[in-house]
């Protein structure tokens, strides 16, 4: 006897309710990733601001000289340079969709690794949502800490 082979696959009208149950899921989902992108934006660009921090007190102590940090032309959101009395060490490089300022355009590091003055940088998401800012002050002794929030 001769069998026949049923052909099983998607229809038509299978296929456009999948698709449509796809879409909905994604317009639900496409929000709270952005919402993530936003979070990992600012926490990178707070984990760079303070490596740089850091490097800066280092050659400051290491080299036994004055390090001084400078805001690029536009503003700290543009990025930064680190320097010493024999030239830059380091430039930095600014953040996309991270708006930054600070209580200063220049900050310098003594020898001995403290600041000549504390210093605020308030890093907040380009899309202005102050509940996912960052907070990062270098106080008097020098060492640079970070907190969720607005300065």
């Amino acid at each position: 006897m001769l069998e026949m082979k049923v052909n099983s696959g998607f229809n038509l009208l299978e296929l456009l309710v999948t698709l449509t149950i796809v879409g909905i899921l994604a317009a639900i989902g496409v929000p709270s990733f952005n919402v993530l992108i936003e979070n990992q934006r600012i926490r990178s660009a707070s984990n760079d601001l303070i490596a740089s921090l850091n490097f800066a007190r280092s050659e400051a102590i290491t080299k036994n000289t004055a390090v001084t940090m400078t805001q690029v032309t536009g503003g700290w959101v543009n990025g930064w340079t680190v320097s010493t009395a024999g030239g830059t060490v380091q430039n930095a490089d600014g953040f996309g969709g991270v708006a930054v300022t600070a209580s200063t355009t220049t900050f310098q590091y003594n020898s001995d690794g403290r600041t000549t003055s504390a210093v605020t940088f308030s890093l907040v998401p380009s899309s202005g949502n102050s509940g996912r800012a960052k907070c990062v002050t270098v106080s008097l002794s020098g060492k640079p800490t970070s907190e969720s929030g607005e300065c």
